[in-house]
């Protein structure tokens, strides 16, 4: 058995823990910035619950908008954590071991405002109750409320598992509250049987949460796809889906690091090194999205349905033409210029592109939303949506409460996983160099 000694993070990752022990006093500044936004959000829900969805710009028959626009998107952020993480993890990328718990956090927190979108849409919070009450198994809504709560289960324990070393870290030094970290640390002792143990328990939720989390996003399509919509009876948007949520989900993650590396000075953990492999992943995402919105719009086109083309116009030279190129050249243009190279593919040439890219992804979602419903097969039906300060409001606030939350997790546990961290140095770098061994031919002693 190891004693705590063994157990202690070593000089170097003591800073690790220094957003645990220590609070400046700009956390609660931008905490309390992040809550005022909340406070709004808020105070437009209640007055949407006292007036209806009559104070919103919903209608018949646009009655999806931001809501559900921010359903797609923030499930989409959610993959940022149990496919990187989890994909890289099982390819043995040792890499990955600084960015791995920043990515599943973002997984577990951005599904609650993915739900809160479908709640906010809804207009009454017990609606949602009538999924139960009278559930329809027919329906791909039913299909998307059950991956929903599989995959948040999941993503859960798989974020629990690699936290509970960290946690009796946080245990054996005092941290407070000391209730909650005895708890939640389930009486690790870092035993070679608990280790055996927590890394089967680590490899096999690894597996099990890639199937779920490409299930998710393509039964989120299939909400779409499943109609007969313009534009939306696709049999190319599950997998369209599944690659813009991979997109958008790296982005957030870019992200997130450049905020951390800098907020939190973990530059010796997060380093060029990550945005450049992380970059290069977001460069093949753009080039993927390309090719799939490239070929649904190509067949539209080609297939010349009039109802189909009512809708394809609006979009590349009608109402909804801002929104449609802003969104190729903040989802295209801008990555692929940026990191094709790389001499531009630094940090903050990272950090630009994937900031264009989650403000290109959600104007993606808005013109797949918002458009069609506008241009419905009955010509006598045509709408026109455009969102109130009620809508915006709730948005910018479910954004900023998914940031205070970051925020708040960051305060009560490492953001970098230190065993992780320390495992790699203690037995990566030989695993590493064996493993290399094994792929290429053994060393022959030429004969005199």
């Amino acid at each position: 058995m190891e004693t705590d000694k063994e157990r202690a993070p070593n000089t170097q990752d003591w800073k690790l823990l220094h957003p645990v022990l220590a609070t400046r006093r700009s956390f609660y500044y931008l905490g309390m910035c992040f809550l005022a936004f909340t406070v709004v959000a808020f105070f437009a829900w209640l007055r949407q619950l006292r007036f209806g969805l009559g104070v919103t710009g919903l209608n018949v028959p646009v009655y999806w908008g931001f809501y559900i626009t921010n359903f797609v998107f923030f499930i989409g952020i959610s993959h940022a954590g149990t496919l990187i993480s989890a994909i890289l993890r099982l390819c043995h990328a040792e890499w990955r071991r600084s960015i791995t718990r920043a990515a599943e956090v973002i997984t577990v927190l951005v599904l609650f405002f993915g739900v809160g979108s479908v709640i906010m849409d809804l207009g009454r919070p017990d609606r949602l109750l009538n999924v139960l009450r009278s559930p329809n198994f027919r329906s791909p809504l039913l299909w998307d409320v059950c991956s929903i709560s599989v995959y948040l289960t999941a993503s859960t324990i798989y974020l629990y598992l690699p936290l509970i070393p960290d946690i009796a870290i946080l245990r054996d030094h005092g941290a407070r509250p000391t209730f909650l970290y005895r708890w939640l640390g389930l009486g690790w002792r870092a035993t070679v049987k608990q280790k055996r143990f927590l890394n089967a328990a680590i490899a096999v939720m690894a597996v099990l949460v890639i199937p779920i989390a490409i299930s998710v996003h393509t039964v989120v399509s299939w909400v779409f796809a499943m109609t007969v919509q313009p534009m939306w009876h696709s049999s190319i948007f599950g997998p369209y889906f599944v690659v813009g949520a991979i997109f958008s989900g790296i982005a957030s993650l870019i992200v997130v690091m450049a905020l951390i590396r800098r907020i939190y000075f973990l530059q010796d953990y997060l380093k060029p090194i990550h945005f450049n492999n992380l970059g290069l992943l977001l460069l093949v995402m753009a080039l993927l999205w390309f090719y799939f919105t490239f070929a649904e719009y190509l067949t539209t086109f080609y297939g010349s349905d009039p109802s189909h083309l009512v809708v394809f116009y609006s979009k590349l030279s009608g109402r909804y033409a801002v929104p449609f190129w802003i969104m190729f050249v903040t989802c295209f243009v801008i990555p692929v210029s940026l990191l094709a190279r790389r001499k531009t593919r630094t940090i903050t040439g990272t950090v630009i592109a994937s900031v264009s890219v989650n403000i290109g992804m959600w104007l993606e979602r808005f013109t797949i939303v918002v458009p069609t419903l506008s241009q419905p097969r009955l010509p006598w039906a045509k709408g026109h949506y455009s969102p109130t300060w009620v809508e915006v409001g709730i948005t910018v606030g479910f954004g900023a409460t998914f940031m205070f939350l970051y925020m708040l997790f960051t305060k009560f546990f490492p953001i970098v996983s230190i065993w992780e961290v320390q495992e790699g140095r203690e037995q990566a770098v030989p695993e590493v160099v064996t493993r290399v061994r094994s792929y290429l031919p053994e060393e022959t002693v030429p004969s005199a």
